[in-house]
């Protein structure tokens, strides 16, 4: 059985409502949207679809181009970073043997938005083993051209050059992850510290990325997380973490949030976990079975 792709990109807009909607638009004329997630305080949207190879790619380009047309970076304030206006663009396989498919629809799509749209394209995951999309937004946009017109880095798309209306576009190929953020009542530096006690690259949970932001419209401060490998870093796990740690720096979880879809087995893993069921995983769940394909059915 032949599974569509995904893609879940990131726009550098969440609350002007007629350009969310011009964004749906543009990427639902060739694909199957299936979720839209859209934050005032990140000032950011998260658009989840699926396709096929060739529809995918037409989908992301429409979106890029109307995030383009709409979306000017000289105006934009929020607090999540991002060095464009469509500011990350990953195609993602729903089965782990897919992962090929998944690098030549990205490229294609690169090649597409460089030449077309003539936005400068800077890969990453899969296509760039060892980067990810920190590793461009380290230092914002400004740092980003800076670096570029150094020389240490150059686009592999596009032209060589970032203008500040659209930025860059960086696309990859990834695995699934779960962007799962936890909000918070207390001070910012709580959560960027908090932030740094679950985080890979600070001795936390593997496959964690993190950083600690403040939501100054809610009035809250949050965690804000990319769970990379959801089988190695559990949610509930995670959450509990954050718990104690927000305890021990008199912060409070008020709340958790998930940007985009998960995968079936995370949700089983944490259903499981809170029934307290002995080997509970997504084997168990009816209508992830009933998705497994059959062995005649591989490719």
């Amino acid at each position: 059985m032949r599974l569509p792709l995904e893609s879940v990109p990131n726009f550098s807009e969440g609350r002007d409502r007629a350009t969310l909607d011009a964004l749906a638009g543009a990427l639902s004329a060739r694909a199957r949207l299936l979720d839209v997630h859209a934050d005032a305080d990140h000032n950011r949207s998260v658009f989840t679809l699926v396709a096929d190879e060739d529809d995918l790619v037409e989908a992301l380009v429409a979106g890029i181009a109307c995030a383009r047309e709409r979306i000017d970076l000289r105006r934009h304030e929020g607090a999540h970073p991002r060095v464009g206006a469509a500011d990350v663009v990953p195609v993602v396989p729903l089965r782990p043997g897919d992962m090929e498919r998944a690098k030549r629809a990205a490229l294609a799509l690169a090649e597409r938005v460089g030449g077309e749209l003539d936005l400068p394209v800077f890969v990453y995951g899969e296509l760039a083993p060892g980067r990810g999309p920190a590793f461009f937004r380290a230092e914002g946009l400004e740092g980003l051209r800076r670096r570029v017109e150094s020389g240490e880095l150059a686009p592999e798309f596009g032209p060589a050059r970032i203008e500040d209306r659209s930025g860059a576009v960086l696309v990859g190929a990834r695995r699934p992850l779960i962007a799962f953020n936890v909000n918070l009542r207390g001070e910012l530096e709580a959560a960027r510290e908090i932030a740094a006690a679950v985080r890979e690259r600070d001795g936390g949970f593997p496959g964690v990325r993190a950083l600690g932001l403040e939501l100054p419209r809610a009035g809250l401060v949050q965690v804000s997380m990319n769970v990379e490998d959801w089988e190695a870093a559990a949610l509930h796990d995670l959450l509990a973490a954050i718990e104690r740690e927000a305890s021990a720096r008199g912060a409070k979880v008020v709340g958790s949030e998930l940007v985009g879809l998960m995968p079936g087995g995370a949700a089983a893993a944490a259903a499981g976990a809170a029934l307290r069921i002995d080997g509970f995983d997504a084997s168990r769940v009816l209508e992830l079975r009933l998705l497994e394909p059959d062995a005649a059915d591989l490719e």
